[in-house]
């Protein structure tokens, strides 16, 4: 960062690490927050930890879904805690480097018997983890890193450290670690599952309205723009609603066993989507698309995939489906397993280029989570696919870059 190396030979701008580190953790910050970070500092605006936590939060966070990865990285530059970024009780959690590092050192330390990873269910090793987690989110005094007091931390008071920043004149009481502790904001990160209510904050960022109806809704702003025009002689001004004019088209994968753990998360999808459009057609498909779809459930009444190119080009497509099939499936003549498809003698392939090329708009919604799409099975269908899709995860986070795609008007980017 030239900018920032600039400034530093004049002017040694202090938490640098920590801005780097907050990067890390997947908030996006610049030099200039940093700087206003160090303004404030300079200021006296910060007297306590609950100060230097608030200001630093002001400076680095705009949006809600970086609270948590913020309040993560906060823990763990200043008091050490490395806190994985799942909920409580989330099973994802036994797949963690924060859970594996802690469980071999309460196996090592004794804490927890030798065969703990055999003898204790998933739900008590969470529990258990939970709890000496919570345990930590104390006050704290000491140490090398924490802002406190004492210790021989550089920022705080009372301590050893030469050269460093005071930060009040007695322990800022711990409650920034407790509302870290809460975890508050996990719902809406990135990485966290999909629920009800942050699948909708996602979806509702996907808007192309146009004016429609008859003018029934009042325009305050115009209404007391013209009465003031008027000298105080009320004028109601009425415009018409707006309305959501995106087109879109759901096909979803709903046959095979392979999509069987994701069928809540794909209903829960299925049902916000027609509560958010207007104008949405589902269709169905069982591992990949061959030139039929069907419009029911049971995959009995279909149509031809052809008919589907006869849709405007603006019309956004949303694949739902977990990409993962035999290779012959894909990309033979004939590749159809379930009968019905055994004349179609152009491979799979054939349509998903056919619906990339013709809906520029046009996203691959995947149920596996990002980091296995290079597992064992499926891998060469799932990266053949993303040769012609631009492919998200159903996280959160992949549900916000679904909307942004399909709300970008320049066309299909590489993801």
């Amino acid at each position: 960062m030239p900018a920032l190396e600039e400034k530093k030979e004049g002017y040694n701008a202090l938490f640098v690490d920590f801005f780097y580190l907050v990067r890390e953790y997947g908030v996006p910050v610049n030099t200039k927050d940093l700087l206003e970070l160090n303004r404030g500092l300079e200021k006296g605006l910060v007297h306590t930890l609950d100060d230097l936590f608030v200001l630093m939060r002001l400076c680095f966070v705009r949006r809600v879904e970086h609270m948590d990865p913020y309040e993560r990285a906060f823990a763990s530059y200043f008091y050490g805690l490395e806190i994985p970024a799942v909920e409580e009780g989330d099973l994802s959690l036994l797949r963690t480097k924060e859970f594996r590092d802690w469980l071999n050192r309460a196996i090592e330390s004794g804490e927890l018997p030798a065969r703990a990873k055999w003898d204790m269910t998933p739900e008590e090793l969470m529990k258990k983890f939970w709890e000496r987690l919570k345990e930590q989110t104390k006050e704290h005094h000491g140490g090398s890193k924490w802002v406190g007091t004492q210790g021989n931390s550089p920022f705080g008071h009372s301590g050893n450290a030469e050269n460093g920043v005071r930060v009040g004149g007695k322990a800022g009481g711990g409650s920034a670690l407790k509302v870290i502790g809460d975890r508050r904001y996990i719902a809406y990160s990135n990485s966290t599952k999909l629920r009800n209510d942050n699948l909708r904050q996602a979806l509702e960022s996907m808007k192309h309205l146009k004016k429609a109806g008859a003018e029934v809704n009042l325009d305050l702003d115009e209404t007391i723009r013209r009465t003031c025009r008027n000298g105080g002689e009320i004028d109601l001004v009425f415009s018409r609603e707006l309305r959501d004019r995106m087109k879109l088209i759901l096909l979803i994968d709903n046959g095979g066993y392979s999509m069987t753990p994701y069928v809540n998360l794909t209903r829960l999808l299925f049902a916000k989507m027609h509560d958010r459009f207007e104008d949405i057609k589902t269709y169905y498909f069982h591992n990949t698309v061959y030139e039929k779809i069907w419009v029911d459930q049971r995959r009995i009444r279909g149509i031809n995939t052809e008919k589907l190119m006869h849709e405007r080009p603006d019309t956004r497509v949303v694949i739902v489906g977990d990409a993962t099939m035999a290779p012959e499936e894909l990309v033979s003549p004939f590749g159809s397993i379930t009968g019905f498809d055994l004349q179609d003698t152009r491979p799979s392939f054939h349509w998903l280029t056919r619906i990339s090329e013709r809906f520029k708009h046009s996203v691959w919604l995947n149920p596996i989570p990002r980091e296995r799409w290079g597992g064992n099975y499926g891998a060469f269908t799932l990266k053949k696919i993303r040769e012609v899709f631009h492919m998200e995860d159903m996280t959160l986070g992949g549900v916000k870059g679904m909307v942004h795609k399909l709300s970008d008007r320049t066309g299909r980017d590489e993801n």
